[in-house]
């Protein structure tokens, strides 16, 4: 499967400045927030914590269409607990890390892993991010 894109569906628009001590705004102005350094107490989200978000509600639309494929209706409930981890590599550098948490109440084990494992291979956060950072899954 390919990632060269043949129709664009939507393009985000943002500016940071001032790195992880400044401020991300998006162009339509829904999205204007003050940014810090992880763990330093000051007011503010990171970068980090903005990944886990969008992947979390984009694997939740990849579930749906998985789901559609497979012909599994979502509970309610459905929800994805992404934890993404930033930390230092061997080489001196960093690297992410991530595990997503994925809750599908009342859904059979069976289920539960095709629509993971399915959402996984269809998701654009998951593709752009395999084979380049550690992710795992928990299944709930």
């Amino acid at each position: 499967m390919s990632n060269t894109l043949t129709t664009v569906l939507y393009t985000a628009h943002t500016l940071a400045t001032g790195g992880r001590d400044g401020r991300g705004r998006s162009a339509d102005g829904e999205l204007d927030l003050p940014l810090s350094p992880p763990g330093s107490g000051r007011p503010g989200t990171n970068p980090e914590q903005l990944f886990a978000i969008g992947w979390s509600a984009c694997f939740i639309g990849a579930l749906r269409r998985a789901g559609q494929k497979y012909d599994i209706r979502l509970p309610d409930g459905v929800a994805v607990d992404a934890e993404v981890s930033l930390g230092n590599t061997a080489d001196g550098g960093f690297a992410l890390a991530a595990q997503l948490t994925v809750h599908l109440p009342g859904l059979a084990s069976q289920d539960k892993e095709r629509l993971v494992a399915e959402a996984h291979q269809i998701c654009p956060y998951s593709k752009a991010t395999r084979g380049n950072i550690e992710v795992g899954f928990v299944m709930l």
